[in-house]
């Protein structure tokens, strides 16, 4: 009878281990697929249209380049290096000198792991023309390398090949934001957490007028991502309120009174995906059944704003070409381009755009149809780069005396050689809260 017990609670052990486990193996097959893809598919493709014959990214311990978690961690114990060498065949060799570990080496994913002290011995057989290291002015997500790393680079390898050092700055945004299937399923997945949880954040479930606060709003949100695991690049969610004079208070200890119109800005990060989207709701005033008409038609004229916007992205031209086209679109419709939050005096629909790189983080790497990204502006938008399609439209309310209501619409949208399309639900309405 003892025995039976003893094996009964082993068995529930073994149970409640492979079920807790189930979910950080799933995702770590996901990731690791992901890898394997990025490698095989996109890699070969960026170094040499970069025309960089080795690929270096370094890390130390307790400083980590941004890439870390995509080449599959490991442990380092001073410093150590991933490598990649464009032989010339259609693989590009993997290799890691001084990072190990057991996930690392079961992602298969690399052909050699050595020490840390094998690096110049490894360059100097291969002779590379051209050495990329993750320095960059304008992109943080490709400027992994600091200062006295790179001291530390041209002292091992010698004044040779320093001179052959130059920055992986393009390749890091090539390489990060051209997705495989697989990247793009798992982006998908992020982005339904972040609209199911936004929506939920902005109604009765969690807001009751006159007792919530943007505050509460705002740490719900973050339980959710503590609940699921989910990471952010935004920090506290910014959840506001929107007036004839613009933005009241965003997420703090104001009280969400009826009559308010809020809005919610924030995205989540799931196996290294991040989202960046935003929602709209309004707080019902006694008696009322319906979102006031002059502010249904300020969000149905932003509506039309974001349908000209997707209509007019295209692949195989810049990101300031398709702005260039997207404003001449806009234009065409009786809109006007204005500087943000400068909307003008007459009774047109004013609107900017930010339409910026997302999935590598909230604001990626990639090609970026924004104004506040000038570099990344010069790219060429290309078939599976991600898009966070965000605007602003500022249309007149009656009842403020003509001061005009701001609507953000933002969604994430993959582009195509159709144009863009959208990879969860896109908000097509205002949320109502009773």
């Amino acid at each position: 009878m003892i025995v039976k017990k003893v094996l009964l609670i082993l068995l529930c052990v073994l149970l409640l281990i492979d079920t807790y486990g189930q979910e950080s193996f799933r995702r770590w097959r996901k990731a690791n697929q992901i890898r394997l893809d990025k490698f095989d598919l996109i890699l070969p493709e960026v170094m040499r249209e970069n025309k960089i014959d080795m690929w270096i990214i370094m890390n130390r311990e307790g400083n980590f380049d941004p890439l870390y978690s995509d080449m599959g961690e490991g442990y380092v114990g001073h410093t150590g290096y991933y490598i990649f060498t464009d032989l010339g065949k259609p693989r590009i060799e993997r290799t890691v000198l001084g990072i190990d570990g057991y996930l690392l080496e079961e992602t298969k994913a690399y052909d050699y792991f050595g020490s840390e002290s094998e690096l110049k011995e490894f360059v100097t057989k291969r002779d590379p023309k051209r050495i990329g290291l993750n320095m960059s002015k304008d992109i943080g997500g490709a400027d992994g390398l600091s200062h006295t790393g790179r001291q530390e680079f041209a002292e091992i390898l010698g004044s040779k090949y320093e001179a052959r050092f130059v920055s992986a700055e393009k390749l890091v945004s090539d390489f990060r934001s051209r997705h495989t299937a697989s990247e793009l399923v798992a982006f998908g997945e992020a982005g339904d957490y972040s609209y199911q949880f936004a929506e939920r954040a902005l109604s009765n479930e969690v807001i009751t007028p006159g007792i919530t606060t943007l505050e509460d709003v705002a740490w719900w949100l973050k339980e959710q991502q503590f609940k699921n695991n989910l990471q952010s690049s935004f920090g506290m969610p910014s959840v506001y309120v929107t007036g004839p004079n613009g933005i009241e208070a965003t997420s703090t200890d104001r009280i969400i009174q009826r009559g308010d119109i809020l809005m919610l800005d924030w995205g989540v990060g799931f196996m290294g995906f991040y989202t960046d989207m935003k929602r709209i709701a309004y707080v019902l005033k006694e008696g009322e059944k319906a979102v006031p008409t002059s502010i249904q038609n300020a969000f149905d004229q932003a509506l039309k704003v974001r349908k000209i916007v997707t209509n007019a992205i295209k692949p195989g031209i810049t990101a300031k070409q398709n702005e260039v086209n997207i404003y001449k679109s806009l234009n065409e419709s009786g809109f006007t381009q204005i500087e943000f939050n400068k909307p003008s005096a007459d009774e047109k629909t004013n609107v900017i755009i930010g339409c910026h790189s997302v999935g590598d983080w909230g604001h990626g790497t990639g090609p970026s149809i924004a104004f506040f990204n000038p570099v990344q502006l010069t790219y060429v938008l290309k078939p599976t780069n991600l898009l966070s399609i965000e605007l602003f439209a500022y249309t007149p309310i009656p009842e403020w005396g003509g001061k005009k209501l701001r609507i953000p619409l933002e969604d994430d949208a993959v582009v195509t050689e159709r144009g863009v399309e959208w990879v969860y639900p896109a908000n097509q309405r205002i949320l109502l809260i009773k």
